[in-house]
């Protein structure tokens, strides 16, 4: 695992994943708003795997779908707490891996949320997506827009580039903590404003910087802004993807034609996905990987 050129942002997350308190830093509905349109249909009695499951954020509110098996990869030593926060689910398992080179048969669903774009060949994690998907399986990920993060682009990624290179503490405590605090009373004025004038806000504030963002983070507290720009700003690689470069993911011989999709999420980010291509006659039941 060592030599996965992976290997330095799997650690920062570490950094961040294992310094949180036990259990979910994700509510249930942030969990279902990062997977919709897939729900727990999708899941029950399914064959999952996560690809990037870090300290198990998302595994915990997907075990409430109750899949038959739920297994999570990560490449960090995130996996250590990812174990203690799914102790008491027989039907998961974490798994040490690089998830660009993991290859662990047909699933009836995979996931990744929020890692693609943190990879140094995000095509590549791409194709492990779709590797690890059985034929007629569904796919499902999330990962930042080009579109819509220009003032992050500008702002953001200049300080990331520093601060990346700092003890995980001092990136935490004396970078994110006071840049994110300007945010931070942004995002609840403009949320204030909005449910103030619910009428008249969004004609007067459509021109907002990451507005429909800003509208829907102004719902957690300052602890969760500081996780994300911790999370921002301690990753020593992030690439931006364009609808247009997820498109043609999509076209790639191994997704079903027509089943894919990509959607637009808080004006900033995209969830996109589909079904693997089946051969002739494949059915869609569940499978066993």
């Amino acid at each position: 695992m060592s030599s996965s050129p992976d290997q330095a942002t799997a650690q920062a997350f570490a950094s961040s994943w294992n310094n949180l308190p036990a259990g979910s830093v994700y509510t249930r509905a942030q969990f279902e708003d990062w997977m919709a349109p897939l729900t727990a249909t999708d899941v029950k009695d399914r064959q999952v795997l996560e690809l990037g499951c870090g300290n198990a954020s998302l595994l915990l509110h997907c075990c409430a779908w109750r899949p038959a098996r739920l297994v999570g990869v990560d490449l960090g030593a995130s996996v250590d707490t990812a174990r203690v926060n799914t102790a008491a689910y027989s039907f998961v398992e974490i798994v040490q891996a690089d998830l660009v080179a993991y290859d662990a048969g047909g699933y009836d669903l995979v996931y990744c949320i929020g890692v693609l774009h943190h990879l140094k060949d995000p095509r590549r994690g791409f194709a492990a997506v779709l590797r690890n998907t059985r034929p007629a399986g569904q796919f499902h990920c999330w990962v930042y827009a080009r579109e819509g993060n220009a003032i992050v682009i500008a702002l953001v990624e200049p300080i990331r580039k520093f601060a990346s290179r700092l003890p995980w503490w001092v990136t935490k405590y004396l970078i994110a903590t006071p840049l994110v605090f300007p945010y931070f009373v942004y995002a609840k004025a403009l949320s204030w404003l909005h449910q103030r004038f619910p009428q008249a806000a969004p004609r007067w504030l459509g021109w907002a910087p990451l507005r429909e963002y800003s509208l829907w983070i102004a719902q957690r507290d300052f602890a969760f802004f500081r996780h994300v720009a911790f999370d921002q700003l301690v990753t020593p690689q992030t690439t931006y993807l364009s609808r247009a470069e997820l498109e043609e993911w999509l076209s790639d011989a191994d997704v079903e034609p027509g089943s894919g999709y990509v959607i637009q999420r808080n004006g900033n980010s995209w969830k996109f996905g589909g079904r693997r291509r089946s051969p002739s006659g494949a059915t869609e039941t569940a499978g066993k990987p």
